[in-house]
């Protein structure tokens, strides 16, 4: 019996070494396919600079990539999670839940989110509320919400196109689409009293009625945003909701609406001015820093002035830098190593 217990101990300790020996040698990030570019090119000038292994990036859009980075803190989970917005409390509370503690929010940059259309189409000057009237699945009628009636722009506001609304765009699990629910869903519908007085009365509520979009005009298109402008080009009158970085390499395929009289530019994104301008970032888990080869100096590489900084070759790659002060505050937090607090909501 002592021999086999014996044997058995042995077994697990040989186990054990070979888990150690088999460790990840390489760093992981996954989530936005909105940040999946900019990592990638982080990635890319590391493994040039270093001569390491280059990291591994996955486009799982920003959900996705935030529930597997809180699965665990071990090798088996990404080091980092690329985000489109910022963590949620529920995805917080679900990584101190699995041990994953002290997580450093890096923001990185800016980006817009557009609402885009085939060259060939009529122009559209949009507001915050056109978009709530279009895509939710209830909308304010006579005094209270209903199943969406419209089916063309035309019969939401004087001036728009009569073509019909269909629009393609990022599934549940994106930041984009978060965002977009955020900032043009819901605060196009608080611009109506009655609606604006039901999240002041009551969040959670406002939101189950408003956010869901309607499936008749709504098309999940997948993270991949190249496919979604491939579409409009291929169907006549739809539109299309994706970054502006991607807008920025296909100006020559596709245009985009204004919002709020306001055109999506780097200065408007840069500024606010633009109502569907959003922050990016990447979340860190501070015990790997020390744990995976490389990953605090690839952090590093991200977050310095040559990367992320004005000028640098993420701009290049069509993100909006943070202003400079911003940018100087992101990099002394790193240097310290400073966790983030739990989110409100």
């Amino acid at each position: 019996m002592k021999r086999l217990f014996a044997t058995a101990i042995s077994v697990i300790a040989m186990a054990s070494a070979g888990t150690a020996w088999a460790a990840r040698d390489y760093v992981w990030a996954a989530g936005s396919s909105t940040v999946f570019p900019y990592t990638t090119r982080v990635a890319e000038t590391y493994s040039r600079k270093t001569g390491s292994r280059t990291p591994k990036v996955e486009s799982l859009g920003t959900g996705g990539g935030i529930k597997l980075f809180c699965g665990g803190a071990g090798d088996a989970f990404p080091d980092i999670a690329n985000a489109s917005r910022p963590m949620k409390k529920s995805e917080f509370e679900a990584c101190q839940k699995n041990g994953v503690t002290d997580i450093l929010e890096i923001k990185v940059g800016y980006d817009g989110i557009v609402l885009a259309m085939d060259k060939r189409a009529p122009d559209f000057n949009l507001k915050l509320e056109h978009l709530f009237l279009a895509l939710s699945a209830e909308t304010l009628r006579q005094g209270r919400l209903q199943k969406n009636p419209y089916l063309n722009w035309s019969q939401i506001g004087a001036g728009l196109p009569p073509s019909k609304i269909l629009v393609y765009g990022p599934p549940p699990t994106s930041g984009t689409r978060d965002a977009f629910l955020e900032l043009g869903i819901e605060h196009g519908a608080q611009r109506f009293d009655l609606l604006s007085a039901m999240k002041k009365d009551d969040e959670k509520a406002f939101k189950g009625r408003v956010d869901p979009l309607r499936s008749d005009r709504w098309i999940d298109a997948g993270e991949n945003d190249n496919a979604i402008v491939q579409t409009l080009t291929r169907t006549p009158g739809s539109a299309g909701v994706f970054g502006y970085f991607f807008y920025e390499e296909n100006m020559d395929k596709v245009k985009v609406a204004s919002i709020d009289g306001v055109r999506p530019t780097f200065e408007t994104i840069a500024s606010g001015k633009y109502p569907l301008s959003r922050s990016l970032y990447i979340y860190v888990k501070k015990s790997r820093l020390d744990l995976t080869p490389g990953l605090r100096a690839f952090v590093k590489e991200y977050t310095s002035d040559a990367a992320s900084g004005r000028g640098g070759y993420l701009q290049e790659r069509g993100m909006i830098p943070l202003p400079p002060a911003m940018h100087e505050k992101v990099k002394a937090s790193f240097k310290a190593g400073t966790p983030m607090a739990a989110p409100e909501k």
